[in-house]
């Protein structure tokens, strides 16, 4: 989280010269070729049924890096990041199976009503549409994200998904960007790839391995924490009181959604493979009384992963 709105602040000045659909453009595209040389794609271990995953996530992952960046071009970067974060909250709530599960989306709505402050009639609405499609957007990259780090071990998957990011914001971030690239923007972008797609990028894959997307969405409750502190240090957006509550009220919206946090591991059936659960979570079982499996040691389901 520090990561990403870390990247997000300090690509504010790279808008400037580039655009936002450009910015996205440069950071996917070099964070793609850092991840081809962490990691080989796992091309031979793709499967048809894999596909539309792997394309899903990386277009969305495009969209989303797009959209936010558009959106905290045209409103402070605290605001931006509570209405994104409406997204993981839904997600966390939904997963629930419970009515009152509705109640911390409700919740953070009210807060994202004080960022906005509305009734001033400075809204940009143009940036909290930005925010909102970033939002949906960053519900779908959880779930494809959990489903494919399922999949594929390691960082390979993110070899397959970040190019295709990269290739989904070009089509508006190269003509965004055209006549303006020099070696300082080159270096600036290479700079703000480490911190955004590849750190995070890295970082969430993994987590979603271990945690539920409840957990996860829950966890990200503090994002919007980052954003007014950075967007403060950085920016120098200072928040007003009532900005302040609305915050506050997201985060307690995110800590209210809590369901639970590490993914269950249930015996599997006896047939000399490891089992998965719906989600994928290879689960930890004893086909003989002399052999014991686990989901550390077990082999992995023929395969070599949001931000």
């Amino acid at each position: 989280m520090l990561s990403v709105q870390l990247g997000s602040a300090l690509s504010v000045g790279l808008m400037a010269t580039v655009g936002p659909a450009g910015t996205a453009w440069l950071r996917l595209s070099l964070g793609a070729l850092v991840f081809l040389v962490l990691a080989r794609p796992p091309l031979r271990d793709v499967r048809r049924s894999d596909v539309p995953a792997l394309l899903g996530l990386g277009v969305t992952t495009g969209l989303v890096t797009v959209g936010f960046l558009a959106a905290i071009e045209r409103i402070p970067l605290g605001t931006a990041v509570a209405i994104e974060f409406l997204g993981p909250l839904t997600v966390a709530a939904v997963r629930a199976h419970s009515a009152r599960a509705l109640t911390p989306p409700a919740l953070a709505l009210v807060g994202v009503v004080l960022l906005t402050e509305p009734w001033h009639g400075e809204i940009d609405p143009a940036g909290v549409g930005f925010a909102g499609l970033a939002a949906i957007g960053w519900a779908v990259y959880i779930l494809l994200t959990q489903r494919i780090g399922d999949r594929f071990t390691g960082l390979g998957a993110l070899s397959l998904t970040v190019p295709v990011a990269a290739a989904t914001a070009a089509v508006i971030g190269i003509p965004q960007a055209s006549g303006r690239i020099t070696l300082g923007v080159l270096a600036a972008a290479a700079g703000l790839a480490l911190l955004l797609p590849v750190l995070p990028f890295a970082l969430e894959l993994l987590a979603l391995r271990r945690m539920t997307p409840t957990a996860f969405g829950t966890l990200m409750a503090l994002e919007p924490a980052f954003g007014v502190l950075l967007g403060l240090l950085v920016l120098h957006q200072r928040p007003s009181s009532v900005q302040i509550t609305g915050i506050l009220l997201v985060v307690l919206a995110g800590a209210a959604a809590q369901r639970g946090g590490r993914r269950p591991r249930t015996p599997g059936p006896a047939s000399g493979h490891t089992a998965l659960d719906p989600v994928g979570q290879r689960r930890r079982w004893t086909p003989t009384p002399t052999t014991t499996w686990s989901a550390s040691s077990a082999p992995a389901p023929s395969t070599p992963r949001r931000r």
